[in-house]
């Protein structure tokens, strides 16, 4: 990616290309922007291939994202490597990409860890002065390392948390410009919980089970890049889903999950030309007081508030812990950022070894996406006794 700016100020235009479709906008468009919008960005191929669900799947090598409590359900003595890589926004270019390691470890029959790396790079900056010199080529780039803990309270109960360093270094400009600019820097954490039902009998003879999964994640102090600048919050996160499973015998079973999540963030209020307040609340407020204003806030009322959901739905087909087959679909409303796709997926395994693979299909085909055909490829691999759960 190359510009020509003296000005360098990478901030929004990342945050209006991972939020909305950048031309579905509406006259009452009142998108929900933060810093640091990669954190919510889902790194894996199986829930990539599903619709972006996760908090309520089974326990799988990339848990610590979706749902830390289900590092507690992994197989005992089973630990495993997870790589992922997405080219991101590649339709509009070539070198933003997101790259994702995770490991987990099973510590006892009840406790589980794990730790994660997530790298979102925006490519290659080419600055050039007002004569047109050339001032060098800098490289944006983003990370965040998680660590992970996981506990079962009962058979079928578990609760974890997680912590998470963000470093967000963005503004390099003023290496070059001398800006009073500075990388962002912030803390985290994140509580899920998830619960595992017992097999049961269905009247045709087969098998299912459900579960159910919470996650409140990237709760933590707002970040800033300057000494003089306003603090941007981060992307603090509800998530809420269910999945059934049901084994059609000793070889085949499907599951089928749905989840919504919402952004604990303070919705932009609509100001006159003079920037007085004229509908809505301040959002000039702390992190943790934010979160609560979140879910009343918006300048629409009730109906608006409504419209802050995103809505995710998939499935998954499941051959003898072989061979996958999944789908999936995400709705989210047009005057939040209108991102609907459909997105197809595929894994196979064989012993410890496994690969998996989604696709991304725009479900707005009049409307451009800039998340047209992303594809994501996450490679694993498992260590010690496992079974597969």
């Amino acid at each position: 990616m190359k510009h020509n700016s003296m000005k360098m100020r990478f901030l929004p235009l990342v945050l209006l290309a991972l939020s909305s479709n950048l031309m579905a906008q509406t006259e009452d468009y009142n998108v929900i922007t933060t810093a640091v919008p990669f954190l919510i960005i889902s790194p894996d191929s199986r829930s990539g291939g599903m619709g972006d669900v996760g908090v309520s799947t089974s326990a799988d090598n990339n848990s610590i994202h979706w749902n830390v409590a289900k590092l507690a359900f992994l197989d005992d003595k089973y630990n495993g490597l997870s790589m992922s890589y997405t080219p991101w926004l590649s339709r509009l270019v070539p070198d933003i990409d997101l790259a994702y390691v995770s490991y987990h470890k099973k510590i006892s029959d009840k406790q589980g860890l794990g730790f994660s790396l997530k790298y979102f790079s925006l490519g290659e900056i080419n600055l050039t002065g007002e004569q047109a010199q050339s001032l060098g080529n800098l490289s944006p780039n983003e990370f965040a390392v998680d660590g992970g803990y996981a506990l079962k309270l009962s058979e079928n109960l578990s609760m974890g948390v997680a912590l998470r360093y963000i470093f967000s270094n963005l503004n390099q400009a003023s290496q070059v410009t001398g800006n009073n600019t500075k990388p962002g820097q912030s803390f985290a954490s994140d509580l899920g919980v998830y619960y595992k039902s017992r097999k049961f009998n269905l009247p045709s003879g087969q098998k299912a089970n459900y579960a159910l999964g919470l996650l409140v994640s990237n709760v933590g102090a707002k970040i800033t890049y300057s000494d003089d600048a306003n603090a941007d919050f981060i992307p603090t996160n509800l998530r809420l889903g269910a999945t059934y499973t049901i084994s059609f015998d000793e070889y085949n079973s499907m599951s089928f999950t749905a989840e919504t999540n919402k952004l604990l963030v303070p919705t932009p209020p609509i100001r006159d030309d003079a920037g007085n307040i004229i509908q809505g609340k301040d959002d000039d407020v702390g992190s943790f007081a934010g979160i609560f204003q979140s879910f009343n806030d918006a300048p629409g009322g009730g109906q608006e508030e409504l419209r802050e959901f995103i809505w995710n739905g998939g499935a998954e087909y499941n051959y003898d812990d072989k061979f996958f087959l999944r789908g999936g679909y995400q709705y989210e409303h047009e005057t939040k950022g209108n991102r609907k796709y459909f997105t197809l997926g595929l894994g196979l395994k064989y012993n410890v070894f496994g690969l998996d693979f989604a696709y991304l299909i725009p479900a707005t085909p009049t409307v451009r996406s800039p998340l047209e055909n992303t594809l994501r490829f996450t490679l694993f691999f498992g260590f010690g006794d496992s079974s597969n759960e």
